[in-house]
Order: C-alpha cells, then structure tokens, then sequence
C-alpha cells in the first residue's frame, strides 16, 4: 500500500500536459526530467535547446536531429525535455509512430530562428573588420555547381581573404533558399528564378544557355543547334517536380501540348541524370554549366537550344539583413567578378 501511495504522489507532481503512458515509451520518464530541469528553468533557456529544438523541428526525428547536430540521441532528447520544462508546455506530439510539432511547437519555431538569427549575426559582424573580413562563411549550392563551378570560385576567395573559414553544402533549390532563411548558410547560387521572400536579397549573376543532352551517338548529337519542335516523341530524362530545372524543362516544351518528348525516368540527382544520358536512356535540357564537366570528359554531347526559352539565371542569394556582414559581402564581389568574365550573356 504505501507503495502505491508513492505512485500516487508521482503522479500528482507530474505535469498536467504529460500523458504519462505514452511519453514513458517514447522517452522514458519524463516526470524525473521535468522535475531536474524545471528546478532552475526560470531564465535558463540556452541556445542549445533552441537549435536543438530547430533541427528536430525540421527533420521530425530525434534520430535524424542527433546526427545532424553530432550529439548523442540522449542528449538531444534531454535538450527538447528542458526547453519544455523551462516554457512550461510540450513542443511535440509523441502519441503516434510519427513525431509532430505541438501548436506550441509550431509558434516557437519563428521565434527560435529570429534568436538564432540575431545570435550568428552578433557573432560574425561585431568582431570583424571590413577591411580584413574573418570568422565563417558558408556557402551553398546546387549539386553540379559544387562539382565544377565552386572550386576555382572558392579558391580566389581563400586566396584574397585567407582569415575567413569557408563550409560548402549542396543542396536543391528549396532546400538552399530555406537554409539561407533559416540563417544557415550564408549565400546560394542556384539556377532559375530568384526568391520572392522580402527577407532574401538576391541578383542575378549571369545568363547561361539551355543545353540539349544527349547520348554522344544520338541523331541529335551531330546537329549545331536544335529547336523545340526536334524533341517532338523523344525520349528525355527530367528531374522531379519542384526543383527549378524541371521547371526550365516543363516550361520549354510546353508548347509542344501532347506531342512533346516523353519522359521516361525522373532523378533528382543531376550527376546521375547525366550518367542516365551517357547511358542511352534518354536526352535532357539542361543548363551548360550544369554539364560542362560532363561533356569535357566526352561521356555526353550537349546542343545549344535555339528556340523556346534558351537561357536561364545563375541566381546568387543571401538573407538581406546580413548583407553587410564583411566576409559575405567580399565573397559577394568576387562571384560577381568572376561570373562576369566567365559566363555569355544573352543577346538581345
């Protein structure tokens, strides 16, 4: 009896939010948890618990979050637990198979990016000169970019501004615009129409031309140009929908209404789409830098595109309340210079 009367006493400490049975499966005992956190929670929040809570916000996996942030799963769970305890609310839902943000979880998440935000800027602006630019700056961008456009651009950088620590993460167009929201990455370089987030700054760093690409013995490898109507029932690998060189792609044909190229196999990553080329699957509309690694090493051939919309932007963007962080506004300048002598412009 008296146990179950220390059972009884637990359980009336226990917080009203916790559904006891559920989150001892989930995470063990909570109520402990709650207690040893909330001892000290009054001004305790701690920027760990924010990030943390922001890429388990984002990946809905604790697992997934713990490998993102190199910490133990443990410790990440125990950051959710704290913040928790310190706001007094839960920010996730842990009843089902499948983690899901509270409404609580859902308000916290702008204020954590807007704490983070302000923080990363502290950090990279008060210390730096804008003559001698130091501390980080990470720049993201789309697979083929990384592969073939980025190094020499990241070595000019290194060597004009040796003190600035470069990361480099790659990514799809969304996911880089998002990151640069979030204040993860600095700066991307995409293909395709720039943002319309009013937080973004972007501009467009130079033009490039729609390339057809094709298996290096396909009819259309030996034509000097080709037009639209060429693709008429020719089979063309795309990427998925939503990411920005479907959106060329879909935009470019549509013209052609039913009678346009058929699309045999959608793949997302664009070093395997071209490796589907050199593989006879099929052709592809890309841009030229996107394939220029591939077409120097003879595996593909690529035809300018004469018709339709033929060119897209190299779209180069950044969260505009950091534009004037020194290191970002130097690696800024020197894509500018550099694509400008590198890259065609349309003719008008």
């Amino acid at each position: 009896m008296r146990s179950h009367g220390r059972s009884a006493r637990r359980a009336s400490r226990c917080p009203s939010y916790v559904s006891r049975p559920v989150v001892w499966r989930e995470i063990g005992s909570y109520d402990a948890a709650y207690r040893r956190n909330r001892k000290g929670a009054s001004g305790s929040m701690e920027l760990r618990h924010l990030r943390a809570f922001r890429v388990v916000s984002r990946t809905l996996s604790f697992t997934r979050a713990a490998s993102e942030l190199h910490y133990a799963q443990s410790s990440v769970t125990e950051q959710i637990q704290a913040l928790e305890a310190e706001l007094g609310t839960p920010l996730f839902d842990r009843s089902g198979r499948r983690l899901r943000l509270t409404a609580a979880g859902e308000r916290l998440i702008e204020y954590a990016d807007q704490v983070l935000l302000l923080v990363e800027e502290a950090r990279s602006v008060v210390p730096e000169s804008p003559d001698e630019p130091s501390g980080e700056l990470t720049v993201g961008a789309l697979e083929t970019l990384c592969a073939h456009r980025l190094p020499p651009l990241l070595s000019r950088y290194r060597e004009n501004w040796p003190k600035v620590r470069v990361a480099l993460k790659e990514g799809n167009r969304g996911e880089l615009y998002g990151a640069v929201r979030r204040g993860e990455i600095d700066v991307s370089l995409t293909f395709g129409a720039p943002p319309t987030d009013a937080a973004l700054g972007s501009e467009t760093l130079a033009y490039d031309r729609l390339m057809l690409v094709t298996p290096p013995g396909h009819r259309l490898a030996a034509f000097d140009e080709v037009r639209i109507a060429d693709l008429k029932g020719e089979a063309v690998l795309a990427t998925e929908q939503g990411c920005g060189f479907r959106e060329m792609f879909d935009r470019a044909v549509a013209g052609l209404g039913p009678d346009g190229p058929l699309i045999v196999a959608e793949v997302t990553s664009l070093a395997a789409l071209c490796t589907c080329v050199a593989s006879d699957m099929g052709c592809a509309l890309l841009p030229e830098m996107a394939v220029s690694g591939f077409v120097s090493q003879g595996r593909i051939a690529a035809v300018p595109l004469l018709d339709g919309d033929g060119w897209t932007t190299l779209t180069m963007t950044w969260l505009a309340r950091w534009e004037g962080k020194p290191a970002l506004a130097a690696f800024m300048s020197t894509a500018r210079a550099m694509f400008t002598q590198q890259v065609v412009q349309p003719q008008p």
